[in-house]
């Protein structure tokens, strides 16, 4: 992946955002169209868009005469937006159901996926069904798994209320749930119909909440983006408070870079493993720590500088480069140091199971440069140890 690639993907997704943004009727420069031929779909982003809900799920899924429309969500986010979700797509015409969902990635089971089939099952929805999912990435995951799989497929709209579910994971269309200390073991792909990006929802989130989105927005500048990660390291404070005016050109950027990956990958085959950038440790130390201490954006935080620091000990990655990245996610309020009770042994254990390990031997993204990352390094035990053990010391 070359600057120049780079540099027409960005020159190319101006005009796709525009497309999108005039498709959409009511128009927004920050709207993104995810081209995957006859899978492809709009990611509307736009303050106040919760309350036409109704009317894009229905340009998106066709008629809603006779149709049911499952809003899958969690108590909290019923309690602050179910009403205007549930008004705007009775309006619109759809018959609607709610299913409210403990929320909480320990939960994120195949147990909470019966759960849901039971309701799907008990309300007689057939294959024109609509699954709404409403909240953040567990609930995404969770529903859109049960959409890809219940009477083989049913319709799926993203409606993500989380900074973290909005850049990230309700968007490219990976469904699924964790199983036994394995995360996101059990799914699959599925596209869904429509992603509604609803800045206005993050007033509602706990700033600890709006950080863990944060490290993934600050992910797609280290992989994909140099100037955005300078921006970045800017606008930090703003964007964490909510108080940026760059906050919607963010969220559209990060969802625009993904969704230019997932069009060139979607099966997640090649390219689009640059995606994971510091999910090898993030994801073992969420494991390690049973989903009870980290939040996923800070753990996924802890794994970038990981991952730098396993790329400066091959050689690969300029210490100036970690450097930048440590400060950043300093600036932002992140702990990014490994905690001295954690063992580093049982975090190596863990790696051998991870799903993007070969032969149980770890494999990684590294970065070259910001900006620029490459997949697929399998990194023998003895470094992966000696740069957890430096990140312990910082």
């Amino acid at each position: 992946m070359t600057t120049r690639k780079r540099t027409d993907s960005a020159a190319k997704s101006g005009s796709r955002t525009q497309t999108a943004a005039a498709s959409n009727g009511a128009g927004s420069p920050y709207d993104v169209r995810l081209d995957l031929g006859a899978r492809s779909y709009d990611i509307v982003v736009r303050r106040g868009s919760l309350a036409t809900i109704g009317a894009e799920t229905a340009k998106a899924v066709g008629d809603p005469n006779g149709r049911t429309a499952v809003v899958v969500t969690n108590p909290k986010v019923e309690l602050y937006h179910g009403k205007t979700v549930n008004q705007s797509l009775t309006d619109a015409g759809f018959r609607v159901i709610n299913v409210s969902l403990t929320a909480g990635e320990c939960y994120k089971t195949l147990q909470t996926v019966r759960r849901l089939y039971k309701t799907l099952h008990a309300e007689q929805i057939d294959r024109r069904g609509v699954i709404v999912a409403l909240g953040g990435g567990v609930i995404g995951d969770v529903a859109g798994f049960a959409a890809a799989t219940y009477n083989r497929g049913l319709d799926l709209v993203q409606v993500p209320t989380t900074l973290l579910a909005q850049v990230d994971s309700s968007v490219g269309g990976k469904t699924g749930v964790n199983y036994d200390n394995g995360k996101n073991l059990i799914g699959a792909f599925y596209q869904p119909k429509l992603v509604i990006i609803d800045p206005d929802t993050l007033r509602s989130l706990p700033i600890r909440e709006r950080r863990s989105g944060l490290a993934e927005i600050i992910k797609y500048g280290i992989i994909y983006d140099k100037p955005f990660f300078h921006a970045l390291e800017r606008e930090v404070n703003g964007l964490l408070r909510l108080t940026s005016t760059r906050l919607e050109y963010a969220i559209s950027h990060s969802c625009e870079i993904k969704a230019r990956v997932v069009e060139q990958d979607e099966r997640d085959e090649g390219l689009r493993a640059i995606l994971n950038f510091g999910h090898t440790i993030g994801h073992a130390l969420e494991a390690i720590t049973h989903y009870r201490v980290y939040r996923h954006g800070e753990a996924i935080a802890v794994g970038m500088v990981s991952a730098s620091l396993i790329g400066e000990e091959l050689g690969m990655t300029q210490h100036e480069d970690t450097e930048s990245i440590i400060r950043i996610f300093e600036d932002a309020g992140f702990a990014v140091h490994l905690g001295d009770n954690l063992a580093i042994g049982g975090l190596m254990r863990l790696l051998a199971w991870d799903k993007k390990s070969v032969d149980g031997a770890a494999r990684f993204v590294l970065m070259e440069s910001i900006g620029k990352v490459t997949p697929g390094h399998l990194v023998p035990e003895d470094v992966i140890r000696r740069a957890l053990q430096r990140q312990q010391r910082l």
